[in-house]
């Protein structure tokens, strides 16, 4: 039995049931794969879940502030995503006559939407036989076929493109894309892959040869970048001092506590340079131990320091306590937030 028909059998037994597969809706599609990449199906579910009932449609979402589109995103990270996320919904409802291009060359063209994407919406709305191709196929091809190029390199996604585009089936290309991913996700995994179980393991490659654990090749190494973020609570009667990140990273538009970023992570330096921006006033550190926050490329080191002001910088947005909840922040930010102003209120 060859490779295509035992996947899709796999998959009539084994196939997850997600909201986002009973339709074919391009919108609904679309917004589960943006929220979905990098990001695990526990964790993106419920926030597929509050898109769909906070913007029912891709109008509602074209026409929403992109402040109430990021508070929605709060927690999954990569905001870019939901900034791209906006704009494209705006270029298909503005100039598109909000009609979603119904095929892959149209669709890759959108902001925010790579061959990946394109080629899931375009398969699994309108049964395009366009493979998708992520991680977890690369690790289902590279092992079963026994493929050796290194998947960190450019073109090799080429090699895996071209063999995932001859296999997918031309009159199910919506299951097949389907199938591979769950075959990935669930049996073919990174660690400890369940190759006793595997329905293709009479004829793996990697399984055979005993190099599972060899496939697939990447060898491309992510350099880490160390950050120091110091914030500053500045707080006078019942309110704190924000501001918006305007910078083109990844918390662009964000909200956040004013911020003094340091080469290094030195206190005494640090709170000689606080008394000199604040002379008259108390700066006292409320995190008894750094917080560390890990980003893709950058490790960040985060403390916070409350000082009482007589008065607030105009430059900043000033906002009540009570208020704080209304804004988007970079999740490490709130869930500080969020729990230092419970204890200071009990």
């Amino acid at each position: 039995m060859d490779f295509t028909r035992q996947l899709l059998l796999w998959y009539q037994k084994n196939k997850r049931d997600l909201p986002w597969r009973n339709t074919k809706n391009p919108y609904y599609i679309w917004l589960s794969e943006i929220i979905l990449q990098q990001t695990r199906i526990e964790q993106g579910l419920p926030y597929y879940l509050s898109f769909t009932k906070n913007f029912p449609s891709l109008k509602d979402l074209a026409t929403a502030n992109e402040d109430a589109v990021l508070k929605l995103w709060q927690g999954l990270g990569y905001y870019s995503r939901a900034r791209n996320l906006h704009f494209t919904a705006k270029t298909i409802y503005f100039d598109l006559n909000n009609t979603f291009p119904n095929n892959y060359n149209n669709i890759i063209k959108l902001k925010g939407i790579g061959p990946y994407t394109a080629a899931a919406i375009a398969s699994f709305a309108y049964k395009e036989p366009v493979a998708v191709v992520d991680g977890n196929v690369f690790r289902v091809l590279s092992r079963f076929f026994g493929i050796s190029d290194d998947i960190a390199v450019t073109k090799t996604r080429t090699v895996f493109q071209n063999l995932a585009n001859e296999l997918i089936s031309k009159k199910h290309p919506d299951l097949f894309n389907h199938a591979i991913m769950d075959f990935g996700a669930t049996v073919c995994v990174p660690a400890n892959p369940k190759c006793d179980q595997c329905v293709l393991n009479q004829n793996c490659y990697a399984f055979l040869k005993n190099e599972v654990g060899q496939l697939p090749v990447k060898n491309k190494k992510i350099s880490v970048k160390n950050r120091f973020f110091n914030y500053l609570i500045l707080k006078k009667d019942n309110k704190i001092a924000l501001q918006q990140r305007t910078n083109k990273d990844i918390w662009q538009q964000l909200f956040e506590l004013p911020l003094v970023e340091t080469a290094t992570d030195n206190e005494e330096e640090l709170f000689l340079h606080l008394s000199n921006l604040y002379p008259n006033n108390n700066v006292k550190k409320v995190t008894a131990n750094t917080i560390k926050h890990k980003l893709s490329h950058q490790q960040l080191y985060i403390s916070f320091y409350e000082i009482e002001v007589t008065d607030f910088n105009t430059k900043h947005l000033v906002v009540p306590l009570n208020q704080l909840d209304l804004y988007a922040y970079p999740i490490v930010l709130w869930n500080f937030l969020k729990d230092f102003f419970k204890l200071e209120k009990n």
